[in-house]
């Protein structure tokens, strides 16, 4: 299997713990998930299966060929990186494929905003929520009102963040733009490694739904290939003389 679903392996929970983070957490987090999405759960119950199969009907039914990935949470930038390695070199095969995008909200609307309510209708968005912030946070009074925001006084951060993703969410499928929402409870250790097997396994199945190997990667190995040939690594000969040739024909 790829690296991208090393996250749970000594391979990725070794920088984790380096980091700081709790991978005891973590791990029983996504043990809990693993449980909550087998093969023995019913097809209405299992979170992970209802994902692959939505996903998959939106794309093979409905023609939404782009997925964005899009949160409230900074914190969560890194994790949505991931989310696209995952789902792009898993999926991308055999010219098929949702082709995974990612935003962070609010951030990108000024950027992407446009784009997504008004833009070209192949697209349908994933949205990550998380239920409780690790701090409280609450407007404070400006006694000149320059901004005109007094209105927001005693407001925690955190809904006002809520408002700013249900208006979002609600803009875009007013938009024409399917919306799943995924809810996390809270941002702690334990539901981030529910949410790395939960994407970890929505993936595979999505992956055998759409009828390619969600486990290798022989588009990267194409690059790599070429790669090593133009660097004349030992072992690729035969490749560095072939590349040379062509690349001198077309010059």
């Amino acid at each position: 299997m790829g690296g991208r679903f090393s996250v749970l392996t000594p391979v990725g929970l070794l920088p984790i713990t380096v980091a700081g983070l709790d991978i005891v957490r973590l791990v029983e987090g996504a043990r809990d998930m693993e449980k909550q999405t087998s093969q023995d759960v019913p097809f209405s119950n299992n979170i992970a299966a209802r994902y692959a199969a939505v996903r998959q009907a939106l794309y093979a039914q409905a023609g939404k060929r782009i997925e964005i990935v899009a949160n409230f949470q900074p914190k969560l930038h890194f994790m949505a990186e991931w989310w696209k390695q995952l789902y792009g070199e898993s999926e991308g095969k055999d010219l098929k494929g949702i082709f995974p995008a990612a935003c962070d909200f609010t951030t990108d609307l000024h950027s992407m905003g446009q784009w997504i309510q008004e833009g070209e209708r192949s697209i349908f968005e994933t949205v990550i929520s998380v239920e409780e912030p690790n701090r409280r946070l609450l407007f404070p009074h400006d006694d000149e009102n320059l901004d005109g925001l007094n209105f927001l006084e005693g407001k925690r951060i955190d809904e006002v963040n809520k408002m700013a993703e249900l208006g979002t969410r609600l803009a875009h499928v007013d938009g024409g733009v399917p919306n799943i929402r995924i809810s996390v409870p809270a941002l702690n250790e334990y539901y981030l490694g529910q949410l790395i097997y939960f994407f970890e396994k929505a993936c595979g199945i999505s992956g055998l739904i759409q009828e390619v190997n969600p486990f290798n990667q022989p588009g990267v190995e194409a690059y790599k290939k070429n790669m090593f040939a133009l660097l004349n690594k030992p072992g690729y000969e035969s490749e560095s003389k072939a590349i040379t040739e062509r690349l001198n024909k077309e010059n």
